[in-house]
């Protein structure tokens, strides 16, 4: 069946991108139709970001309740894998209520000038201007612009097969019934770190974190690397440090687990589940993407212009991609900014340029991390010279009066006149809530005698960035001769 009407925009996945572009679309008036072949909301609500972060957050309370070292004792602590999955899914559904809710507000016929509309099942390209959907009957829905935010799924490890039961994806983490005695997460990025520290603060579980490359997060620098493996460590987590899979053998009650380390030696282990966390790969095998001569390169990644509308051959101006198909950073907040940046592509309006140089990053650890703009590896593979400087949350007064200093700030500049600031790096808490403000000093090329004037009230974390900053220049408050253990500054250069 063919829908009579011609949509201005037909957006395919209701993830990130396509919410944030379809919502974008309401303000020029458009009307609108959403595909989604599974969950409002996509990965960005269920087995992904929504979810995850909810179950960290459950066992970060859980970890401080079983703290003794604070004066207090909880008594009787005891935590069940149901009741918790039973909040995950509340928080799952009060977000997808709230979206299903703006949905329905802008139904067609509501309001004079633009509309929402679902539509249930899967999408694939017949021409530039129809889709095929597949769900309870086949329709054909028209649209003048089309935008695909069809997202990621988790990658699959070379012969392990996935049985959702005992050997598992993030997909597959609400389907277990109870905590695993034992569990081996194979993948040491931020999607194994994370998860290998969810389960090592609930208690319930032995976890084994495979990390074939000689640390933890080997793409930052080599202090914030260490700082997380140590911290995962100190948790209780297992790390199999330069270790390979060879093997994995299924028995009745339990998983054998077979690895072989760099230097000869071999390992062999028993686990209950384990989970494969090497990183995802992208939805876009099966959008027919061939009809409107569009190609994939061999990760899959449609390739994008600036204003995300598609590159291809046929001369095709009026599809576009946004989020992790389009093979930039796969997080939440630039899917949005690529689904907005199409909308306004569609409407002729002139919007903000993508800039993906400041784009911060959060890690779910204990204690967490952020991250936004050049690490020292970036820099120095670009032979750019800068200066660095690291100040321990164990010198911020708030952190002492938390009683939680473990932690530290990390701030790099240009070693040059300007002395702009290039990048930060930051553990501890409320981490993830201050990276934003180095965020903002990078992306307005803010100088570092700049960035001095600035006040930071107190007691507060973000007095850190301000120590760290005058560590810089020579006038922090406590000096690196006196606690060279907490303070550092350094400067590199290509020569």
């Amino acid at each position: 069946m063919t829908s009579d009407k011609k949509y201005d925009l037909v957006i395919i996945g209701s993830g990130p991108a396509g919410f944030a572009a379809a919502i974008r679309a309401l303000d020029f008036g458009m009307d609108v139709c959403i595909i989604e072949g599974k969950d409002i909301g996509g990965t960005g609500i269920v087995n992904g970001v929504l979810t995850s972060k909810t179950m960290y957050e459950l066992s970060m309370d859980y970890a401080v309740a079983a703290r003794i070292d604070r004066g207090y004792r909880a008594g009787s602590l005891a935590v069940n894998y149901n009741e918790v999955k039973k909040t995950i899914v509340q928080a799952a559904k009060e977000k997808q209520y709230q979206m299903l809710s703006q949905i329905e507000t802008f139904a067609p016929g509501r309001h004079k000038k633009g509309s929402i509309t679902l539509v249930k099942g899967w999408a694939s390209f017949l021409d530039d201007h129809t889709v095929k959907v597949s769900g309870e009957e086949e329709l054909h829905i028209r649209g003048e612009n089309f935008l695909v935010a069809t997202g990621s799924k988790p990658r699959e490890y070379p012969g392990l097969e996935v049985d959702g039961k005992r050997i598992i994806t993030s997909d597959h983490i609400l389907s277990l019934d109870e905590f695993p005695e034992r569990m081996l997460i194979i993948g040491s990025g931020i999607i194994g770190c994370e998860f290998a520290t969810i389960f090592s603060n609930f208690k319930q579980t032995e976890v084994h974190l495979l990390d074939r490359a000689h640390r933890v997060l080997p793409y930052e620098d080599d202090d914030v690397s260490d700082f997380v493996s140590d911290s995962l460590e100190n948790n209780g987590v297992i790390i199999h440090h330069t270790a390979t899979l060879r093997e994995i053998k299924k028995h009745d009650d339990h998983l054998e687990v077979i690895l072989d380390y760099d230097n000869g030696y071999s390992k062999v282990f028993e686990v209950d589940v384990a989970l494969i966390a090497i990183g995802r790969e992208l939805n876009t095998d099966k959008l027919g993407l061939e009809n409107i001569g569009v190609k994939t390169n061999e990760r899959g990644v449609v390739e994008i212009n600036n204003d995300c509308t598609l590159c291809n051959d046929g001369g095709i101006d009026n599809i576009y991609a946004a989020g992790d198909i389009s093979g930039n950073i796969q997080l939440f907040s630039v899917a949005e900014f690529q689904g907005r940046l199409a909308v306004e592509r569609m409407a002729e309006h002139t919007g903000n340029k993508p800039d993906y140089s400041q784009i911060s990053t959060l890690m779910f650890f204990k204690p967490e991390v952020a991250a936004v703009g050049a690490n020292e590896k970036m820099l120095q593979k670009n032979k750019i010279p800068y200066r660095v400087a690291y100040y321990s949350n164990r010198l911020v007064n708030r952190a002492i009066a938390m009683r939680n200093t473990k932690g530290f700030v990390k701030v790099l500049v240009s070693d040059d006149d300007k002395q702009n600031i290039l990048g930060m790096r930051a553990a501890g808490p409320q981490a993830s809530s201050f990276i934003v403000a180095a965020a903002h000093l990078i992306s307005r090329k803010v100088s570092l005698k700049d960035s001095l004037n600035i006040f930071y009230p107190h007691p507060s974390l973000p007095e850190g960035i301000q120590e760290c900053l005058r560590s810089l220049d020579n006038r922090s408050v406590y000096k690196q001769d006196a606690f060279p253990e907490y303070i550092y500054t350094r400067r590199w250069r290509p020569e």
